[in-house]
C-alpha cells in the first residue's frame, strides 16, 4: 500500500514517461480504486503539476510549440461561432452584461445562446452541459466559485473540450494555476473611489452598508476597509452593516435601526450596495427627519437606477456592458485563434458618477 505522496510521485513519473495517461491505466498500475486515483490527480492538478483531460491526465507544458497563425482578434473564422452563456440572473446587473456580450458576438457574425442558473447549486453544471450538447464552441459563465461545489465545478470547467471564460468570477486561491480566462470588475477599487470622494468632501466617519445576499459584498468590504486605512480614517467593525433587500418584509424597520445606529456613532456618510438599498436608506432617512445630503451623504454602488432617486444618488458604476463585450471577445478569440494563447485575466475599473446626494457639484 502506497502513501498518498508515493502514489502521486508514481503518477507524475508515468505522465513524464508517456505524456498522457488514462485514469483507468493508473488504477491498474497503482492497484487502488478509481476514487483514490481521481483524488490524487485532482491534488496534483490543483498544485499546477498536471493537467486533466477527458479520461486522463497530461503534462501542463509539453516540449515544443505549436505554430501560431497571424489573425485578427476573431477573423473570418468567428463567423457562425455558437457562443454559450450561463448567468445567475437576467434581472438587475446582468442584463447589461448580456447585452455587451451580444454586441461582440453580433460584430463577429456569431450567435449567442444564453441560459440562467438562478444561483442554485447544480444548475451551473446542468445548464453548461445542455449548451455543450447544443454544440457551442466556447462558453461565458458566472458560476459558483466557493466551497467544495465551486472548486469541483471549476476543475470540471477547466477540463471541458471547449474554451471557458469566467465573467465576474475569479478562481479562488486553492486553484492557483487554473487555466481559465476571466473578465471581472475591480469592485474593491470601486468601493475605494466612493470612499475617496466622500473624504474629499470632508467626511471621516463613513459607514458601509451591504446587501447580504450579493457575491460582490466581499470585494466592497475589502475596498472600503483598505481605503479607510490608507487614508488614516477610522473603520471600526460597528460601521459595517448588512441589510435585507429593499422591499422585502421588515425592510423599513431594519433600515431605521441602521440609520439610528449610524447617527448615534457620528456617521456623516454612507457607501451603500446596491441602488435599491441606497434608495431605501434615503427614503427612510427622509421619514426620520435626517436630511440628505445636509446631514447625511450617500454614495450608491451599481448605478442602475441611482439617478432616479430623490435626490439623485452619486454612484459608483461598474462598466457592465463593456465587461460583457470584453468577455465575449476573449471567448471568441480563444475559440478561433491557433497557437499558444496565454491565459487572460482582465479587470475593468468602475467609474464615479457625481450627483446631488453628497452635496458635491455634479459632473
Amino acid at each position: 500500500m502506497f502513501l498518498p505522496s508515493e502514489r502521486q510521485e508514481r503518477i507524475l513519473a508515468a505522465v513524464r514517461q508517456q505524456g498522457t495517461v488514462r485514469l483507468s491505466e493508473l488504477v491498474e498500475r497503482l492497484g487502488v480504486s478509481a476514487v483514490t486515483v481521481r483524488r490524487d490527480v485532482t491534488a496534483l492538478a490543483d498544485r499546477g503539476l498536471l493537467q486533466r483531460v477527458h479520461g486522463g491526465v497530461t503534462l501542463r507544458h509539453r516540449r515544443g510549440r505549436e505554430p501560431e497563425q497571424q489573425r485578427t482578434p476573431f477573423g473570418p473564422t468567428a463567423a457562425g461561432v455558437l457562443l454559450g452563456m450561463v448567468v445567475p440572473s437576467v434581472e438587475y446587473y446582468w442584463p447589461h452584461v448580456i447585452q455587451g456580450a451580444q454586441t461582440a458576438v453580433n460584430a463577429a457574425e456569431g450567435r449567442l445562446v444564453m441560459r440562467v442558473s438562478s444561483y442554485e447549486p447544480g444548475e451551473d453544471r446542468r445548464q453548461i452541459t445542455a449548451l455543450l450538447e447544443r454544440g457551442v464552441r466556447t462558453l461565458l459563465v458566472a458560476p459558483v466559485v466557493t466551497g467544495t461545489y465551486g472548486l469541483d465545478l471549476l476543475r470540471w470547467l477547466a477540463a471541458l473540450p471547449v474554451p471557458v471564460v469566467l465573467v465576474e468570477r475569479q478562481p479562488p486561491p486553492e486553484l492557483p494555476t487554473l487555466a481559465l480566462d476571466a473578465a471581472t470588475t475591480a469592485h474593491a477599487i470601486g468601493a475605494g473611489l466612493g470612499v475617496r470622494h466622500l473624504v474629499t468632501l470632508g467626511h471621516r466617519n463613513i459607514a458601509l452598508i451591504l446587501s447580504g445576499s450579493s457575491p460582490t459584498s466581499r470585494a466592497l468590504r475589502q475596498g472600503w476597509a483598505e481605503t479607510m486605512t490608507e487614508l488614516g480614517m477610522p473603520r471600526p467593525d460597528a460601521w459595517l452593516f448588512e441589510v435585507v433587500s429593499y422591499g422585502t418584509p421588515g425592510w423599513a424597520t431594519a433600515y431605521d435601526e441602521v440609520l439610528w445606529r449610524c447617527r448615534e456613532q457620528g456617521m456623516t456618510a454612507l457607501l451603500v450596495h446596491s441602488d435599491r438599498e441606497a434608495i431605501g436608506m434615503v427614503e427612510r432617512a427622509r421619514d426620520l427627519g435626517i436630511a440628505v445630503p445636509g446631514e447625511l451623504a450617500v454614495v450608491s454602488y451599481d448605478d442602475e437606477v441611482a439617478a432616479t432617486s430623490d435626490p439623485p444618488l452619486t454612484a459608483v458604476r461598474p462598466q457592465k456592458h463593456r465587461l460583457g463585450k470584453l468577455a465575449a471577445e476573449l471567448a471568441l478569440a480563444r475559440a478561433t485563434e491557433a497557437g499558444g494563447r496565454p491565459v487572460h485575466r482582465v479587470q475593468l475599473w468602475p467609474t464615479l458618477e457625481v450627483r446631488e446626494s453628497c452635496g458635491g457639484q455634479p459632473d
